[in-house]
């Protein structure tokens, strides 16, 4: 359970992530300034791409650790922006091994997607590849731990992207 201080750190550190998209995919991956930038456009409403990106999660047996949304936050107060959240995702057998190869790499767990309603029916998902995430760490055993997350996010974006 994430006391008060938990959360709202969890909530700034997503919020600052928060940025802008462009209706094309191509355009929403160059505006991110981070090495292993991925977009995938789904022609699908936010909600949905939501809902689907949690089920992927779980059945690639991954954890969903946190989620912020500044468009359910705004909501919340009536005002109507469009759809973004924010999910990270990790797990726990992960987190260790990540901790045992480099304790500071630990700034980088859990891994985001990051969901941008773009248009109505049109949402993007955004993520850094894990193998990006930590290649400014040193240790062979933190790079074989990034090439086996490579895989499992993509599939996890793959999985709530398919028709």
């Amino acid at each position: 359970m994430v006391d008060r201080w938990g959360f709202r750190i969890i909530l700034a550190t997503a919020l600052s992530i928060l940025a802008p998209v462009t209706a094309n995919a191509q355009q929403a991956a160059a505006q991110y300034p981070f090495s292993g930038a991925r977009t995938v456009m789904t022609r699908q409403p936010f909600d949905v791409v939501v809902d689907r990106l949690e089920k992927a999660i779980a059945a690639n047996k991954m954890g969903l650790v946190a989620q912020a949304s500044a468009s359910r936050g705004a909501a919340s107060r009536g005002l109507k922006i469009r759809g973004n959240a924010v999910l990270m995702v990790f797990r726990n057998d992960y987190a260790v091994r990540m901790l045992e190869a480099s304790v500071p790499a630990g700034i980088e767990a859990p891994l985001r997607l990051y969901v941008t309603e773009v248009q109505d029916d049109r949402t993007n998902i955004t993520w850094r590849t894990p193998s990006a995430t930590f290649a400014p760490y040193a240790g062979d055993g933190l790079a074989a731990l990034a090439r086996e997350l490579d895989p499992i996010i993509e599939k996890i974006v793959r999985d709530a992207t398919a028709n």
